[in-house]
C-alpha cells in the first residue's frame, strides 16, 4: 500500500473469515486495509482465529500479529469493536458477553444505520445444516477447501508470470457448480428468514466467503465475504449506505493510476 494513502473514515466496517492460522490468507493485505480504515464501529463477523487449523498445526507468523494489534490499537483510540465467533472461533462463545482488553464479544448483535435501518449482525453458522447437525462433514468440507487452496497456489503462480491477476478456484467453483448455488441461496433464505423474525430490516452475516449485497428476498441481505482469498469488507458510509470493497481490486486500480500519472509526465 502506498504511504501517502489517504485514511478513509467510515461509520461502520464489517469483516469475517480472517482465519488467523491458516497457512494460505491474505494476512498482508488485511493489515493494509485496517490501516487504511477507521471506523466508528468495527464488527469482526467470526472465524478472525482458525480455531480448528490452529488445533492440528500452529501456524503463528509475524504478519498475524500484525493485523492483531492493528485492531487492538484501534480499540484503544475508541473504535468501538464487536467480535461475534464463528465456527472456526466458537471456542471464544464459552466467553459471550466478556471483553478481551476493549473488545466486545457477542453471540449476534444488531446494528442501527444512520438512517435508522436495523440490521441483525451474526456469523451465519447456525444456519448452516452440516455445521449444525453434521461436525464431521464439516471438518471434511474445511479439508476439501484447504486443498483447493493448495491447488491455486499453482495455478496462480503461472497466471503471476504470465502477467495475469489472482485467480480464485472455490470462488468460480461457488458460481459455477450447481450445488455450491443452490447451498448459498438456502443459506441465505434462512438467514433472511431469521432476520424477518427478527422484525429488522436486513441481515449482515460472513461464513460462506461469498461476499454480496441484495434484496432479493425481500429484506437486504449482506455478506462480508473473506480474507483468505476474496479480501472484501463491508462499510457503511455516514450517509447510511452500505458498500461492499473488493480491496485488491482497488489496491490494483490505485497501482494502474500511478503508472498511468508517470507515464504522463504528471
Amino acid at each position: 500500500m502506498s504511504e501517502d494513502r489517504e485514511i478513509r473514515r467510515v461509520r461502520a466496517l464489517f469483516l469475517s473469515d480472517v482465519h488467523l492460522g491458516m497457512k494460505p490468507i491474505r494476512s498482508a493485505q488485511l493489515a493494509d486495509f485496517l490501516r487504511a480504515h477507521d471506523a466508528e464501529t468495527i464488527y469482526l463477523v467470526g472465524d478472525i482465529l482458525d480455531g480448528w487449523r490452529l488445533a492440528k498445526q500452529w501456524h503463528w507468523p509475524a504478519q498475524y500479529n500484525e493485523v492483531i494489534q492493528i485492531m487492538l490499537d484501534k480499540a484503544t483510540a475508541g473504535t468501538r469493536i464487536v467480535y461475534l465467533p464463528g465456527n472456526h472461533d466458537e471456542f471464544l462463545r464459552e466467553y459471550l458477553g466478556t471483553y478481551f482488553g476493549e473488545i466486545e464479544l457477542v453471540d449476534r448483535t444488531i446494528h442501527t444505520s444512520a438512517t435508522g435501518k436495523t440490521y441483525l449482525v451474526i456469523h451465519g453458522d447456525q444456519f448452516d445444516v452440516v455445521v449444525m447437525n453434521a461436525k464431521w462433514l464439516a471438518h471434511v468440507g474445511d479439508w476439501a477447501y484447504n486443498a483447493a487452496l493448495r491447488v491455486n497456489i499453482a495455478i496462480n503462480w503461472v497466471r503471476r508470470r504470465l502477467g495475469l491477476q489472482y485467480w480464485s478456484l472455490s470462488a468460480w467453483a461457488k458460481q459455477k457448480v450447481k450445488n455450491a448455488v443452490s447451498v448459498i441461496g438456502q443459506f441465505e433464505e434462512a438467514l433472511v428468514h431469521e432476520a424477518k423474525e427478527s422484525g429488522v430490516d436486513g441481515v449482515i452475516c460472513g461464513h460462506i466467503h461469498f461476499a454480496d449485497i441484495h434484496d432479493r428476498l425481500g429484506i437486504q441481505y449482506i455478506n462480508t465475504g473473506d480474507w483468505v482469498e476474496s479480501c472484501t469488507a463491508i462499510v457503511e458510509n455516514h450517509d447510511g449506505a452500505f458498500e461492499l470493497i473488493k480491496w485488491t481490486e482497488m489496491v490494483t486500480g490505485d497501482a494502474r493510476k500511478v503508472k498511468l500519472r508517470q507515464s504522463s509526465g504528471l
